[in-house]
């Protein structure tokens, strides 16, 4: 067994390989998956002195434990969580120092849902499409993390991290997402944007790396019709039958039948990635008629 590999002790309830996701393969149907929280998921490779785009863990609300084979320079990032190296704690989003064979805990998120574990040289996984992304919708990737399981690891770029430590944003009380309307807005009753702006919202626990789903006023439509499916892109707000929005995240399917009343901005959406069941949510709308 390569020494340049990691050790998979615990793996927690969900925990993926994530790069920054396939891009320019929409049109073969294929989602781009890659990171909910891009921003922490950069956050942590420049921690651990890895280029843009290298390889991490992303952990869901449980974290999970590892056991690198060499000595490795890490760093953990997203949801806040305790860290630990062989049961001593370790710094949470900041360069750590792991000995070889030493036993690396991600905890549970004391806040938000998801954090992102970087290591020095990238969890090297074999690309597909461009992309070691773990696609829960299309299958395309490496396998979801399992008991036992051994990564292999990429060779570092540099003896140690240029970045000892940076500012990370909290995760907020209120997940609030702005909307921009279209294509289908106009299949909606005339009253949608009020209730949609002025409705009390919840991110609903059916919420996942797909969409994420919400819990509240119901939109109505004005136009019954069925809707030939056409193209779907990320932040793409779809209302389904029973008129509860969903923001589609990451690893969103390319193509659907439901109307789309909006589209969240990308730079709103690491924050829906960190937004735990329950989490209050406002819809904030944009340049509506």
């Amino acid at each position: 067994m390569t020494e340049h590999a990691l050790s998979v002790v615990r793996a927690g309830a969900l925990t993926s390989v994530q790069d920054e996701g396939r891009h320019g393969h929409a049109h073969l149907g294929v989602p781009r998956s890659g990171a909910l929280d891009l921003p922490a998921s950069r956050l942590a490779n420049r921690l651990a002195g890895n280029a843009v785009g290298a390889a991490v863990l992303e952990t869901t609300l449980d974290g999970c434990a590892v056991r690198p084979l060499r000595a490795v320079t890490l760093a953990v990032t997203g949801a806040p969580c305790a860290v630990t190296v062989d049961g001593r704690p370790a710094a949470w989003g900041a360069p750590v120092r792991a000995p070889s064979g030493a036993l690396v805990e991600v905890g549970a998120a004391a806040r938000g849902v998801r954090s992102y574990l970087a290591i020095a040289g990238g969890i090297d996984v074999e690309p597909v499409l461009g992309s070691r992304s773990t696609d829960l919708l299309s299958g395309l990737g490496p396998a979801l993390l399992k008991d036992g399981a051994v990564l292999p690891l990429g060779r570092p770029e540099q003896a140690c991290p240029y970045l000892d430590e940076a500012p990370a944003p909290g995760v907020p009380p209120e997940l609030v997402l702005r909307v921009l309307p279209g294509p289908r807005a106009d299949w909606f009753t005339a009253d949608t944007p009020s209730v949609l702006a002025r409705g009390r919202y919840r991110v609903s626990s059916a919420s996942n790396r797909i969409g994420l789903r919400s819990e509240g006023p119901a939109l109505r439509r004005a136009v019954e019709d069925e809707l030939p499916s056409e193209g779907l892109v990320l932040g793409a707000v779809q209302v389904p039958p029973d008129g509860h929005p969903v923001v589609f995240l990451a690893d969103h399917p390319t193509t659907g039948g439901y109307p789309v009343i909006g589209v969240v901005p990308e730079s709103d959406l690491a924050g829906a990635a960190q937004a735990a069941p329950g989490t209050p949510l406002r819809f904030v709308l944009k340049r509506w008629a």
